[in-house]
């Protein structure tokens, strides 16, 4: 009985990994930061993967991830294609805010705005920061919540994992 147990925990396993990389970002309708709507999946599956970020201009660990990432973005995208969208959740009267810092850090990304959460709850997740990677076809591919000093090494391997 246990060798049957432990297998169909295997083959559940297995089954849970495909059916994560079968997820994708679904069809939203977001902003620019200009307050023009956009498709979010619009920017997804391209042929490019992209790393997909959730942030607010009140989040520090949000705003140390984006820095980070802008160090080692000029060589991802030499070395990967990716691209990066960044999607603030800072409600509608702070997108100023938002827009400002953007351009004070000037994080070479793609800057969205989710303000009423519509693609937050979406996706299913309520903590920021949120990082998805999204492969060239569009599936979600990983997927990490919260930031930690050094966490963008991680998500790089996971980029390396996709040229293999």
């Amino acid at each position: 009985m246990k060798k049957k147990n432990f297998l169909l925990l295997v083959v559940a396993i297995i089954f849970s990994g495909v059916a994560f990389g079968q997820q994708t970002v679904p069809s939203t309708m977001i902003k620019d930061l200009k307050g023009k709507s956009v498709d979010i999946a619009s920017f997804m599956g391209q042929g490019q993967p992209t790393i997909l970020t959730f942030w607010a201009n009140w989040c520090a660990p949000c705003k140390k991830e984006l820095d980070n990432m802008a160090d080692l973005y000029p060589d991802w995208q030499e070395e990967f294609g990716v691209q990066v969208v960044a999607v603030t959740i800072d409600a509608t009267q702070d997108i100023s805010k938002a827009r400002s810092l953007a351009a004070s850090k000037a994080w070479d990304y793609i800057i969205l705005s989710d303000p009423n959460q519509s693609l937050m709850r979406t996706l299913n997740f309520q903590t920021i920061p949120q990082t998805f990677l999204i492969n060239k076809k569009g599936e979600v591919v990983y997927a990490h919540s919260g930031y930690l000093d050094g966490d963008e090494y991680e998500l790089e391997e996971e980029l390396k994992k996709l040229n293999e």
